[in-house]
């Protein structure tokens, strides 16, 4: 059991459970498979195999500074030596093909390509280019974390349309005051390693105002969504909901404390599940026919 825990460990089992929520609001919204239960959940499992391959390339480039960080040198499989690198790698690729076959073969050549761009772009593009080079890294990487929604839409659809991108902007635009709450939290980890995140290279006033102005434009977006396929239910989450968030982050401005920066990253998780779990509690009963806009 240990070993199978060390392995889903690689997947970064927390980020994908975020991952999967998003990709099954996305299937809700647009409906086909609600009546397709094993297709829904193929999909689902599609998202987690690549995202978890994706996660695991992550681990396995990163893994001296993984090593080397307090927040990971205890917690991940590599570092703590549980699984070897070559071990982890092979799981990594072996999980990755076997979720873009199963969206090509499953669903559409659409959808497969996508998730093996995730795979790439994240695995890869991020991991190796972005993410040592540029303060800007997990703002053009957040891209990667972002597409399962719009992955689900193209296998349910073999084509896209505005909803799943609108829920690719909340993720998107959600990341960088996600993260960056926790690289001010551990900014020290960051300095260890020489990593630019965006509190090191830019300091940490020019950190935070681009939080706000990310939150500003994350809780825009939400309730530009409730134009598009969701109810009242998700217009009452999404106001109630933004504005805890923007008052989190706005003590996390003032104070610039480790807890308000910590409690802040930790909302920031709950905010988001809680946002997609009522997309997907609307259209699972049918709240989402009373649409704000209609």
């Amino acid at each position: 059991m240990k070993v199978v825990r060390s392995y889903l460990m690689l997947t970064k089992p927390t980020i994908m459970l975020l991952v999967v929520i998003t990709g099954a609001a996305a299937l809700v919204m647009e409906a086909t498979f609600l009546t397709r239960p094993l297709d829904a959940i193929l999909v689902l499992l599609g998202l987690f195999m690549t995202g978890g391959s994706a996660n695991a390339l992550n681990q396995y480039f990163e893994r001296d500074i993984d090593a080397q960080m307090a927040r990971t040198k205890d917690r991940r499989p590599l570092p703590l030596k549980e699984i070897t690198s070559r071990a982890a790698l092979t799981f990594a690729v072996s999980i990755g093909l076997a979720g873009v076959a199963l969206f090509a073969i499953r669903f559409n050549i659409l959808s497969a390509a996508l998730a093996l761009g995730t795979i790439l772009f994240y695995g890869l593009f991020y991991t190796l280019l972005l993410k040592p080079h540029t303060a800007q890294n997990i703002v053009i990487g957040g891209a990667a974390g972002a597409m399962a929604p719009v992955i689900s839409w193209a296998a349910a659809t073999n084509g896209s349309a505005i909803e799943p991108w609108l829920l690719f902007l909340v993720i998107f635009l959600w990341t960088p005051p996600h993260f960056w709450a926790l690289a001010l939290y551990r900014k020290s980890d960051y300095e260890t390693v020489k990593l630019p995140m965006m509190p090191i290279v830019h300091g940490i006033d020019a950190t935070l105002k681009q939080m706000v102005w990310y939150s500003i434009a994350l809780v825009i977006v939400t309730l530009v969504l409730g134009l598009f396929g969701t109810g009242y239910v998700y217009v009452v989450a999404a106001i109630v909901l933004g504005v805890i968030f923007m008052q989190k982050m706005l003590l996390a401005y003032k104070e610039r404390t480790a807890q308000s920066e910590i409690r802040l990253f930790l909302f920031s998780i709950v905010y988001l599940l809680a946002l997609f779990s009522v997309i997907i509690l609307e259209g699972m009963t049918g709240l989402n026919r009373w649409r704000y806009g209609a």
